[in-house]
C-alpha cells in the first residue's frame, strides 16, 4: 500500500489545504499518518470554517473531519518519522506553519530527504512555503535556490495584515513567506492571473493558496502514478 506522511500544524493550519490532500490521499487508497512538530493535536485555523471566509459547505466539511479524525487529534511527533517510511510527504498551509512548521529542523529534514530520493515526493501548501527558506541540502545550499515555485503572494497578505503587520487575531506575522523564499534563490510565480497555481520542479510540487488545494491534491497523484 503506498503511504503518505502529512506535516500539519500546531498553531493553526487552514482547513482546506490539509482535509483536500487528507482526504484525496485516503480515496487513493494510501496509508496516510499526521505529524506535528510535537505530537500534539493539530490546531485548526478558525478562520478556515468562518463563512465569512469560506463556503458553508466547505467549512462544514473541514470541520467534521477535523473533529473526527483521530490522526489530527492524536498524531506522531515529527521527530519519530523518516521520509524513506513514506511515498510522499505533504506539508499543509495556514499562517500557523510560520510558527511551527517552518521553524522545525525535523520538519526541514523530512522536506530535504523526501525531495532528495530517487522515489519520495513532496507536497508543499501556501504558508509553509515558507519552510524552504531555512531548508538546506546535504551540500548546504538551500533546497529553493533555481527551483520553480509558488506560494502565497506578498499581493494576498497585504489584504490580511494591518499596518503593523498583525494578523486578524492579533498575532504579528513573523515573515512574510514571499520575501524569504526569493531571498533564497527561488525562481517564484504565484500565477495571480490564474484560478489556481500549482508547480512542479523536480520531486517538489508547490502550491498557492486554499483554492489550489484540489489541483495540488490531483497533481501530486499524477506525479505519484496513481
Amino acid at each position: 500500500m503506498a503511504s503518505a506522511l502529512l506535516v500539519v500544524s500546531e498553531e493553526g493550519y487552514w482547513g482546506e489545504e490539509c482535509i483536500e490532500p487528507l482526504t484525496t490521499l485516503d480515496d487513493a487508497g494510501f496509508d496516510v499518518t499526521v505529524a506535528t512538530p510535537s505530537g500534539g493535536p493539530a490546531v485548526l485555523d478558525e478562520r478556515s470554517v468562518d463563512t465569512a471566509e469560506v463556503d458553508a459547505d466547505t467549512a462544514e466539511w473541514v470541520q467534521e473531519v477535523h473533529e473526527n479524525d483521530e490522526r489530527l487529534n492524536d498524531p506522531e511527533p515529527l521527530a519519530a518519522q523518516t521520509a524513506a517510511d513514506y511515498d510522499t510527504v505533504v506539508f499543509p498551509g495556514g499562517h500557523g506553519a510560520e510558527w511551527d512548521v517552518n521553524q522545525d529542523v525535523d520538519a526541514r529534514r523530512l522536506l530535504r530527504n523526501a525531495v532528495a530520493g530517487e522515489d519520495g515526493t513532496a507536497l508543499v501548501v501556501c504558508h509553509t512555503i515558507g519552510i524552504l527558506a531555512w531548508t538546506r541540502t546535504d551540500d548546504g545550499d538551500f533546497l529553493a535556490e533555481g527551483r520553480s515555485v509558488t506560494g502565497f503572494p506578498n499581493e494576498w497578505e497585504e489584504g490580511i495584515v494591518d499596518e503593523h503587520d498583525r494578523l486578524p487575531d492579533g498575532r504579528k506575522l513573523p515573515y512574510w513567506v514571499e520575501d524569504e523564499v526569493v531571498a533564497v534563490g527561488a525562481d517564484w510565480d504565484a500565477e495571480l492571473d490564474s484560478e489556481t497555481s500549482v508547480t512542479v520542479d523536480g520531486d517538489l510540487v508547490t502550491a498557492r493558496g486554499p483554492g489550489s488545494s484540489a489541483a495540488a491534491a490531483d497533481r501530486l497523484l499524477d506525479e505519484l502514478d496513481v
